[in-house]
């Protein structure tokens, strides 16, 4: 015989176990039941992106580099004689012109010796008028016998002999001048002055080490920069063809503003870098350009007609290289392996992968995936894609 025993149960584990089953009944329920974040329907989420159409257009074939801006020259200006620094004509960082008074130096020696070397000739052409008078008299006298062979070769003699010291003291004299024209210190080219080494009143060497100014002629202005040597056949072609236009863009500027032409290329390729020199010569009227100045430079070869551009913020890449998300007709987007070409003031060129017309996600990448659903931003109707780490736009928001 089995003999069948029950316990009875409390009250109050009968109202736990039943409140449990309840819950557990509640939260199946909202398990089933379609994700809100998802959609009406269930659908998938989308993927607010921005778009753009690709394009077919003509874009200059360019190589890019890093410049460095050059004086077209430059003057250390030295003093060629030595004296008191009596005044200074124009302020530091000035421009000046090929011929404009820099610096006056005391010149009262100079002058003294000019006076004197003057003199001298004076003198001297004063005995050469006398020697020569003489000469035309005993010359005659000569002729008719009166003068003695000797007596007529003495006065030939002395005539040619201060003749010859007049002609000595004429050189005295454009030298004593020269001299005194050191004096003055002008402008040997136009350009911008630099630093001031001395100040009036200060002595000043002759040929002395330090100058008293530099002058840096910055219009025109070179720009130097170096090349891959894989790049050299291209340029040297495209230069044999006619002039080569180089453009730079200023510090902290990507826009190619100021436009030169390549007039220098190095005889020989730079052994431990592989590259070779070049410049290019820029009028640089505006004065943007400035020695010591690093610019981006793009030597502009020749231009590709009918190329396929699209904005170079569309091209992503992977570990299979290069690609771009293409929006489909049907709100999708696939990812599409491109051929990257040259990029330039922010178009890129495709040369395999996508065909005018098409449109492709410009914005908004991180979040898709191919055959991801997408929707396209309208500006003043929802958030851009970038903003708040790239939030993604859900239906019904």
């Amino acid at each position: 015989m089995i003999v069948e025993t029950t316990e009875r149960q409390p009250r109050w584990l009968s109202l736990a176990l039943t409140g449990a089953i309840a819950a557990g009944m509640l939260s199946a329920c909202h398990a089933k039941a379609p994700d809100a974040k998802e959609g009406k329907g269930g659908r998938s989420r989308e993927a607010l992106v921005t778009v753009a159409t690709v394009q077919q257009k003509d874009v200059p074939l360019q190589v890019k580099a890093i410049g460095n801006v050059e004086a077209y020259s430059s003057v250390a200006v030295r003093a060629l004689m030595g004296g008191q620094l009596q005044r200074v004509h124009f302020q530091q960082g000035q421009d000046v012109r090929k011929g404009d008074p820099l610096f006056t130096l005391d010149a009262r020696p100079q002058q003294a010796a000019v006076a004197q070397a003057e003199a001298a000739l004076e003198r001297d052409r004063a005995q050469e008028r006398n020697a020569s008078e003489q000469f035309k008299r005993y010359s005659a006298l000569f002729k008719e016998g009166g003068v003695s062979q000797e007596q007529y070769d003495q006065l030939k003699t002395n005539l040619a002999a201060i003749q010859a010291t007049v002609q000595s003291d004429r050189a005295n004299v454009d030298n004593a001048r020269v001299q005194l024209s050191y004096a003055t210190i002008t402008a040997p080219i136009s350009g911008r002055t630099g630093t001031l080494q001395v100040t009036e009143g200060n002595l000043v060497k002759a040929n002395d080490t330090t100058p008293l100014v530099v002058i840096n002629q910055v219009s025109p202005v070179y720009v130097t920069f170096s090349l891959p040597q894989k790049d050299l056949p291209q340029v040297t072609q495209y230069q044999a063809q006619g002039k080569v236009k180089v453009q730079a863009a200023l510090p902290g500027s990507d826009r190619l503003t100021e436009t030169g032409t390549l007039t220098f290329i190095e005889n020989a390729i730079d052994p431990t870098t592989g590259t070779i020199k070049l410049r290019a010569t820029f009028p640089n009227e505006a004065k943007r350009l400035w020695p010591g100045q690093f610019v981006k430079v793009a030597v502009t070869l020749t231009t590709l007609p009918n190329a396929v551009v699209v904005p170079s913020r569309a091209v992503q890449t992977s570990q299979q290289g290069q690609f771009v998300y293409v929006a489909k007709a049907d709100d999708t987007v696939d990812a599409r392996p491109v051929v990257q070409g040259q990029s330039n003031d922010g178009d890129t060129v495709i040369e395999q992968g996508l065909k005018p017309g098409e449109t492709i996600v410009t914005d908004g990448q991180l979040q898709l995936r191919p055959g991801a659903k997408i929707k396209v931003y309208t500006p003043g109707a929802d958030k851009a894609p970038g903003e708040g780490g790239r939030r993604r736009h859900q239906e019904g928001r």
